[in-house]
């Protein structure tokens, strides 16, 4: 059985590995190849900072990481480590959205409610951190879980990658929408 826990700084290889992996095979159909590998090189990745802020969750099945997903009550939109530049400060739970961060699941394992099992800790403890709403920047696969959960798109736009154009949605929700 699927279990949720915090991810740590042992976990970075194995998550890395499941983030690569989650951003090409699931981006088919919704991304050309070269969009979905452009995205995973420049973009997606762990962001240590989550970890460290303890805001970033793992599923576990069999001893294998299968799924991960966070929360983070930091400026940072969107992106691993190596899309981020300078201080990350913190946002003002009464006047700001936490933002949803990263989510990935093995392809093996789609469709089966992780996602939403992921979804559910990170509202749950935003709302323990003060805050009201949620804001994400999400991928074309993406968007269908963060709808159901949800999520309004608020405005659509492209990033500008070497060589490509990839589009994405900025989303938010109030924490105590009944779709949470």
């Amino acid at each position: 059985m699927p279990e949720l826990r915090l991810a740590t700084h042992a976990d970075i290889a194995e998550l890395q590995a499941l983030i690569a992996l989650s951003g090409l095979a699931l981006s088919a159909g919704y991304y050309s190849p070269e969009q979905a590998e452009a995205i995973t090189r420049h973009v997606f990745g762990v962001d240590t900072q989550l970890i460290d802020d303890q805001t970033y969750f793992v599923i576990e099945d069999s001893q294998r990481i299968v799924a991960c997903g966070g929360w983070s009550m930091r400026r940072t939109l969107f992106g691993g480590d190596q899309a981020k530049a300078g201080p990350d400060p913190r946002l003002d739970p009464h006047r700001e959205a936490a933002r949803i961060r990263a989510f990935f699941v093995d392809p093996a394992m789609a469709r089966r409610g992780l996602g939403r099992q992921l979804m559910d800790a990170c509202v749950a403890a935003a709302r323990r951190a003060g805050f009201a709403t949620l804001e994400l920047v999400s991928t074309l696969p993406g968007e269908p879980l963060y709808v159901s959960c949800g999520f309004v798109v608020q405005e659509r736009f492209d990033l500008d990658l070497p060589g490509i154009r990839v589009p994405v949605s900025r989303m938010k929700k109030a924490i105590d929408d009944p779709a949470a």
